[in-house]
């Protein structure tokens, strides 16, 4: 969705309303407003359309970027919470989209989300799935976390995971965030960057 209408005696109330209906700031909206006589009463008719769409441009760049490939795909894009995107590609070449260890799919997601987010504000939560793979990966982590955590707590010694990206590191600190045995801390830099369970 990206333009609302709502009516309103008050009109700062009604613009109000468009904002959080389209989760958006007025700077980031253009209004249209049309005044009506109801039984002497002004209603203020406030049509707010966004200025710029950025979860669509994304959506129609990962489709440019699927087409130049020559990879046949369908693309869907689901919106949680106004500010969480998920890019989900269905196609019959999944591996060649993921790569190894996921790293294509992760290369594809950082494209995606310059678009998407392109003054690096981080006004939305992007992702890109394929074939499931983050999901089924996110059940991997919070296994190998789980495990980790209690060989960690029953030895009393720290363990270092192989490094992992922003987003992989992310849902192995959620995982184990209300652990009272043990706790996470990131280390390294870059592309060496990891997470190390400690036991308290």
């Amino acid at each position: 969705m990206n333009n609302i209408t709502v009516k309103s005696t008050n009109l700062e109330e009604a613009y109000r309303k468009c904002e959080e209906g389209l989760r958006a700031t007025k700077s980031q909206l253009q209004f249209d407003v049309f005044e009506e006589e109801v039984k002497g009463k002004t209603i203020y008719c406030v049509t707010a359309t966004l200025l710029n769409d950025y979860p669509m441009k994304g959506l129609e760049y990962l489709k440019t970027v699927l087409e130049t490939l020559g990879i046949n795909a369908m693309v869907e894009m689901r919106r949680r919470h106004g500010t969480e995107i998920r890019y989900v590609i269905t196609s019959d070449e999944n591996p060649i989209l993921i790569g190894k260890g996921g790293k294509t799919l992760e290369s594809i997601e950082t494209l995606v989300k310059m678009v998407a987010n392109p003054n690096q504000d981080d006004r939305y939560t992007i992702s890109v799935d394929c074939g499931g793979y983050k999901q089924q990966r996110i059940k991997q982590l919070e296994i190998l976390a789980t495990k980790t955590a209690k060989d960690v707590a029953e030895s009393k010694v720290s363990v270092s995971l192989d490094p992992m990206n922003s987003y992989e590191r992310r849902v192995v600190h959620e995982k184990l965030s209300n652990w009272k045995d043990v706790y996470t801390e990131s280390e390294g830099s870059g592309k060496e960057r990891h997470i190390v369970i400690k036991p308290r």
